[in-house]
């Protein structure tokens, strides 16, 4: 229970349901939706870009039942680890829990890179004359500061989260107030000739794009998942938090959303001569309450941006810690800060990826590389996870589940088939880019690197095969205790 003392040297239980909740949809509503409005609008071709939001809040929530369920039934430390490693080691060995860490050590920290690319650009409002080296050096300030922040107790963490919290839903809203009052109905619903012609390829691979880029926007929901170790009632939090934060930001971006396309013109959103195209919440608030006003809900932007860097980090370098002290991973990521009880070298290794990535993402395009922490993510995480929670189901039936999907498994279903249409046309929304075959081959390299770190650990392969469940349902009630 959540009254039990924690084991000595572990995790400590002090995050509750407002501040988990804060966690996730500061994760999610980051710089996000202030940046990909534009990249949204240009995948549609006009207005009628808010079904990609639509598709992707589907998806997330589908995908969050997924995240609720197994989250309640194994609340570890790690998430997707503690998942697959349940579901899958007594055929593949530790091969999926340690692809999934392999792989989780470049996509979290690419989407974090994502944030900072956004703190940049809106950065570049308040000051137009910023160069490309001043604004390289400003995103690597920012993320110098975020693991300086993140470098202490998880329960001074979670109250700088709340405040932060705080700080977003101020800045959204603000731009969703500025937008009501001087809403244009013909402007946010008006559509071009062939808007909804669903019967031509080019709108299906406009809805792959926008909803690749409505599910990015929602990546987030499931940051809690990752810090299960250190959930007060994980059982009841857990499931709560997820689906809290998925609705709540589902109505905030709809709001968004349309409040937007009724103010500025989309096609201001296209044109990359355009403010509009880069900074679009700004110009909403230049257009409707002046430059004063547009000055001072982008400062809140970046409190937004940066609070979303935060709290990913904050819930990714969790990931390698658990797989680590289970020998699933390389062991100097088990190693915990002597006093403040953090993972030292997965949040080092993450803040130093989330940095190349960030330069990355500035001398390419955002959309890119958006496309790449996506694919890289959809193959280990996504849909094995969504294979996971079926297997769990069948093989351990007497697993406690304190949450159980509603419908199941019509939102297994409903998932799966998402993640699919966005892994399948990835490589078509990026021409020259390549990101499936990117992923392919990072995949590949975890597979190699699997195998030697399973010889110099004698497992299977290269040692016995994993069979004793009894052993596990001892852990898991551990785990859940």
């Amino acid at each position: 229970m959540s009254g039990s003392p924690p084991p000595p040297g572990g995790f400590v239980r002090r995050v509750g349901l407002f501040q988990a909740t804060a966690i996730n949809m500061s994760q999610m509503c980051g710089i996000g939706p202030f940046v990909t409005i534009p990249l949204m609008v240009a995948a549609f071709g006009g207005p009628q870009a808010v079904v990609g939001f639509v598709a992707g809040a589907v998806l997330a929530l589908c995908d969050g039942l997924v995240w609720a369920e197994l989250g309640a039934s194994l609340p570890g430390s790690g998430g997707s680890y503690v998942y697959l490693r349940q579901a899958f080691r007594y055929r593949t060995g530790r091969l999926m829990p340690f692809l999934f860490v392999w792989t989780a050590m470049l996509f979290i920290p690419l989407i974090m890179s994502t944030g900072v690319v956004g703190f940049v650009q809106y950065l570049g409002y308040l000051a137009p004359g910023l160069g490309r080296t001043a604004g390289d050096l400003i995103g690597l300030g920012v993320i110098a500061l975020v693991v300086l922040l993140l470098w202490r107790g998880v329960e001074h963490i979670a109250r700088i989260t709340a405040v932060m919290w705080a700080v977003m839903i101020a800045s959204v809203l603000l731009v969703i107030v500025a937008a009501a009052t001087h809403f244009s109905p013909h402007m946010a619903f008006t559509y071009p000739a062939g808007a909804f012609h669903v019967m031509s390829n080019h709108y299906w691979l406009g809805f792959a794009a926008g909803l690749t880029i409505g599910i990015y926007d929602y990546l987030g929901y499931n940051t809690t998942a990752y810090l299960g170790a250190e959930i007060k009632d994980p059982g009841r939090t857990l499931p709560r938090s997820i689906l809290l934060s998925i609705l709540g930001i589902m109505a905030i971006y709809l709001l968004l959303q349309i409040g937007t396309l009724g103010v500025v013109d989309w096609h201001r959103m296209t044109d990359p001569h355009d403010i509009a195209s880069t900074s679009v919440a700004s110009a909403v608030l230049e257009d409707t309450w002046g430059r004063g006003a547009a000055d001072t809900v982008t400062v809140l932007i970046l409190v937004t941006a940066f609070a979303s860097v935060f709290t990913g980090l904050l819930g990714g370098s969790r990931v390698p810690c658990d797989a680590a002290r289970d020998r699933v991973f390389f062991r100097p990521y088990a190693k915990l800060h002597p006093r403040h009880r953090f993972p030292v070298l997965g949040l080092a290794t993450m803040g130093v990826i989330t940095a190349v990535g960030f330069l990355i993402g500035r001398h390419t395009d955002l959309a890119t590389l958006i496309q790449l922490l996506t694919t890289v993510m959809v193959l280990v995480q996504a849909l094995a996870q969504i294979v996971a929670l079926t297997v769990l189901r069948g093989r351990r039936p007497d697993l406690p589940r304190p949450y159980r999907m509603w419908l199941y498994p019509v939102p297994s279903v409903v998932a799966f088939t998402g993640w699919c249409v966005i892994y399948g046309y990835a490589d078509q929304n990026s021409p020259g880019r390549h990101p499936v075959e990117w992923s392919l081959a990072w995949l590949a390299l975890g597979c190699v690197a699997f195998l030697v770190w399973a010889r110099l650990e004698g497992v299977w392969p290269f040692g016995p095969r994993e069979t004793d469940e009894a052993a596990d349902e001892v852990r898991d009630a551990l785990e859940t205790a």
